[in-house]
């Protein structure tokens, strides 16, 4: 999960503004904001609903200030002409998110950006209030309670939106500084401010990844409680991800028929998740069950459609997971039956021969029997041959020209053990590794 999280915040990083942010002088803001709290203490100007909406907005001026001029997404060259004097007191290389970057110091924050030179991460280390964020929502709240007319709603949602972005940004830069719990918190703020009227637009993603992230600290009370409300709202991550992190929940609180139920209605809506397929086999195991009703699943699924074939790729896993491997390959090979354009059952079997002959070199170099070494190694050759064939017609059928390359580093890697002793080999490593050698340029 931690890769798809990553995904995620660099997703978020590169989201370009559309012009500068414009922001005031810390003086200023911290000075405004002063101002603002004191009307909103007085006693008759806290019953007016201008005040708090001055408050909100004063608060996100607040946060913005020690920003300085800098934007996600703003390149590193034009921000050293935009900000003229406001220069960097160190410059380093650091890695993020297993990404290398060149992070400028100044006073009040640090700016990451990326090796193309795009600013990703802005990260202030000197704000003016540590909670504005939160105070600005708190602020928009008031000001929505005394805007009875709902003349400011527009106003007051622009403020909340703003005030979202800002904590989800905050949750992510957490994220990739390895803050797991500050992640965490802050995705459940986000996800609060996004429900909050007149706003009320709900941030499914800053629902899902607060539970994600309550889960990999180990909060499972706090992550059920938000998991469970992202699959009512449909979100449910990667591929049922949420239902396999509930199923987990529910395993360790040892409610092994909760367990079950998010692990069936999971497979039912994703079929071809290989997280919620091997948590469903575990789980059968674990519990001495019959895996037929994986089988039953499956069948169900292939009534409601018949014609498709990635339902018989998914059986093919399942065999493959239970050590079937001979009805792995017929479910691959039913796939073509189906759909003849689908690619995956000839993947799965050309997988299932490359780990295979993978697994007998392994077991080769561990034999120390001339006699047995030799008949492993010949049984290893057939298995690397084997995975040729499936192969190509995948790389032959697929449109997906990220397929084409990833079947072709295997080609490449199984071809290669021929290349020297038969042209033919040599004819098809020379192509695939040309492919690959394309690929990375």
């Amino acid at each position: 999960m931690k890769r798809i999280l990553l995904a995620l915040a660099l997703l978020a990083s590169l989201q370009v503004a559309s012009a500068q942010q414009q922001v005031k002088s810390i003086s200023a803001a911290q000075k405004a904001a002063e101002k603002a709290i004191a009307a909103s203490q007085d006693a008759k100007k806290s019953t007016k609903q201008a005040t708090w909406l001055k408050l909100g907005k004063a608060y996100i001026d607040a946060y913005n200030a020690p920003s300085g001029n800098g934007w996600i997404g703003a390149q590193k060259q034009d921000l050293a002409l935009l900000m003229g004097d406001d220069k960097p007191s160190a410059t380093e290389t650091v890695e993020l998110g297993g990404q290398q970057m060149t992070k400028e110091t100044y006073a009040t924050r640090n700016y990451y950006y990326n090796a193309a030179g795009i600013l990703q991460i802005i990260e202030i280390t000197q704000p003016i209030y540590p909670d504005a964020l939160e105070k600005g929502a708190e602020a928009f709240a008031k000001a929505h309670e005394l805007d009875v007319k709902g003349k400011k709603a527009k106003e007051i949602s622009e403020g909340l939106k703003t005030i979202e972005s800002k904590l989800v940004d905050e949750a992510y830069n957490a994220y990739t500084f390895g803050n797991l719990a500050k992640a965490s918190y802050y995705f459940e703020k986000a996800a609060e401010v996004s429900v909050q009227e007149p706003y009320a637009k709900i941030d499914t993603s800053a629902v899902y990844n607060a539970g994600l992230t309550a889960w990999m600290l180990g909060e499972n009370d706090r992550a059920k409680k938000f998991l469970e409300e992202s699959v009512a709202i449909g979100y449910y991550g990667e591929e049922g991800d949420a239902y396999a992190k509930l199923a987990d929940i529910a395993d360790k609180a040892g409610d092994q028929q909760a367990r079950q139920a998010y692990l069936e209605e999971a497979f039912l809506k994703f079929p071809q998740s290989q997280a919620v397929l091997v948590g469903l086999i575990n789980f059968y195991l674990s519990t001495g069950g019959n895996t037929d009703r994986l089988f039953e699943l499956i069948a169900a699924a292939k009534e409601n459609e018949p014609g498709n074939a990635s339902l018989y790729y998914v059986e093919g896993n399942i065999y493959l997971e239970l050590k079937d491997a001979d009805n792995a390959i017929k479910a691959y090979r039913q796939c073509a039956e189906i759909n003849p354009e689908y690619e995956f059952g000839y993947i799965g079997e050309g997988q299932y021969w490359y780990n295979k002959a993978v697994d007998l070199q392994d077991a080769a170099a561990a034999e120390m029997d001339y006699k047995k070494y030799d008949a492993i190694m010949a049984e290893f050759e057939t298995a690397l041959k084997n995975c040729v064939e499936p192969f190509e017609k995948a790389y032959e059928i697929t449109k997906d020209d990220n397929i084409k390359v990833a079947v072709s580093e295997y080609l490449k890697n199984a071809c290669y053990r021929f290349s020297y002793d038969d042209p033919v080999y040599k004819e098809k490593y020379d192509k695939y590794d040309a492919i690959v050698k394309a690929a990375k340029q």
